[in-house]
């Protein structure tokens, strides 16, 4: 069954390094002559060039399990991460290498070296796998106890082409299932008989028996016969397929929903670009559209330039949020019957330039301030207020999941059309399902496909933008 680093994978990392070490000293040698390759800053370079791959290769899920995935799209997932990894590396070696003269040319050669040859040797190791994986001593037998959706589930995707090393001995359940075309053993309580009167190594329990005593029945049979078990846990109808099983010292931990921004690598990687981005944006666009903005708000009705508001943020703490004010300052969150006040098309406490700000998004701009503290990113599912999270909480199904990540000033909901006003329940549960999509696929790559298509939007117009 699938892990995350099962030999396969260890096997592409330690390829990946090797070869991008032979690609460096090669590019090293021919372009800085006049530098010992063995000198500790020659050492250095290669051990942020290393790093720098690793972590391009982990933010695009380059070293995920791809043996039943087609080549073409492994090689995208490369293709992706050996440009993460170029914008990477040619940052690290030219601020942070003291005595490494960086070459644009050099890192070009570098780049075409890996583009040529690593598909060559990825291709390689997935033939050297299979090659393996087919052979007969590596090749061991499974009996499958259940033949119900989740048994065959099982069969179809790690047994039937021999991906994961495994040929089929036949099923066991207390059912019969024509469709497993004469591939059944007997019922679960024959357990021993079966493992009497045919061939396996493994048993793998892929269905929810109807107590613990037939479990423990099929573990004891089992293992005295030498059989390893396996039991797939039956915990999909609970979750999207994200789970992960670990362990926190002695003690097994089953998480439902595993995210990529669980992983500290990723973390440091979109906190690392919400600082660039958002000092860029403060220094070159704030720094001189700010006091316009304001005056004009100024000038427009009396109040404050800025408007502050709690929202909650990552693990549902309360953040201060900013914006520019873009209604009158007399205007109230929830009304008379204490229910949250969506603004909504014409709305009569909008100002004429707080309609002009919310048509063109700029109202949002004071928001990279709490990105550059880290209350926000620049790219997640929107924060709401308090008010609304109250009462969507109990009536959404996942609402909450939204805050396992920082909020963002633009999100994957933002950009499929799914903002503004959302007094319909079916606005809000799109809303919330294009936002928990969002966590649990995130990569580096989406965050600029989010932040270009917020830029295109901006520039045509959008229709709940209001």
């Amino acid at each position: 069954m699938p892990s995350t680093y099962n030999p396969s994978t260890r096997l592409k990392i330690s390829a990946d390094l090797g070869f991008l070490s032979v690609i460096y000293f090669i590019t090293h040698s021919y372009f800085q002559p006049g530098i010992d390759v063995l000198s500790n800053t020659s050492w250095l370079a290669l051990g942020l060039s290393l790093f720098s791959w690793f972590i391009a290769g982990r933010s695009m899920g380059l070293y995920k399990d791809f043996r039943a995935i087609v080549f073409s799209i492994e090689w995208t997932v490369f293709v992706k991460s050996l440009l993460l990894y170029s914008l990477i590396i040619s940052f690290v070696l030219t601020l942070l290498v003291n005595g490494y003269p960086f070459r644009m040319m050099q890192l070009l050669t570098q780049v075409t070296l890996i583009f040529i040859s690593f598909p060559i040797q990825k291709l390689a190791i997935r033939l050297f796998m299979k090659r393996i994986r087919n052979s007969s001593q590596m090749s061991r037998k499974v009996l499958i106890v259940g033949a119900d959706d989740s048994g065959l589930q099982f069969y179809k995707n790690y047994v039937k082409d021999n991906l994961y090393g495994y040929s089929l001995a036949g099923f066991v359940d207390d059912t019969v299932n024509p469709s497993i075309n004469g591939q059944y053993l007997g019922k679960t309580s024959d357990i021993d008989k079966v493992i009497a009167s045919h061939e396996f190594e493994d048993i793998v329990v892929a269905t929810t028996l109807k107590d613990d005593s037939q479990l423990e029945k099929i573990i004891i049979a089992g293992e005295r016969e030498g059989k390893r078990v396996k039991i797939i846990p039956q915990y999909q109808r609970f979750s999207t397929g994200k789970i992960r099983v670990s362990t926190m010292g002695s003690m097994p931990i089953i998480t439902l929903r595993s995210l990529p921004l669980d992983l500290m690598d990723s973390k440091i990687i979109k906190r690392a670009f919400d600082i660039v981005f958002s000092s860029l944006v403060i220094v070159f666009v704030l720094s001189w559209l700010f006091p316009i903005i304001a005056l004009l708000i100024r000038l427009s009705s009396k109040g404050p330039a800025l408007f502050r508001q709690e929202r909650w943020g990552l693990n549902n703490k309360p953040i201060i949020c900013y914006k520019f004010r873009s209604m009158v300052p007399s205007s109230a969150d929830v009304d008379e019957k204490g229910v949250y006040q969506q603004a909504k098309r014409n709305d009569p406490r909008i100002t004429k330039i707080g309609a002009f700000l919310r048509k063109t998004n700029l109202d949002e701009l004071p928001q990279f301030f709490n990105v550059l503290i880290g209350t926000m990113s620049v790219v997640g599912p929107r924060p709401h207020p308090v008010p609304l999270n109250l009462q969507s909480k109990e009536s959404i199904e996942n609402y909450m999941m939204r805050h396992l990540v920082k909020p963002g000033i633009t999100g994957w909901a933002q950009v499929n059309g799914y903002r503004g006003e959302t007094r319909d329940s079916y606005l809000m549960k799109k809303r919330v399902e294009h936002d928990v999509w969002y966590l649990e696929n995130w990569t580096f790559w989406l965050d600029l496909q989010i932040i270009i298509q917020t830029l295109v939007n901006m520039v045509k117009g959008e229709k709940n933008a209001f």
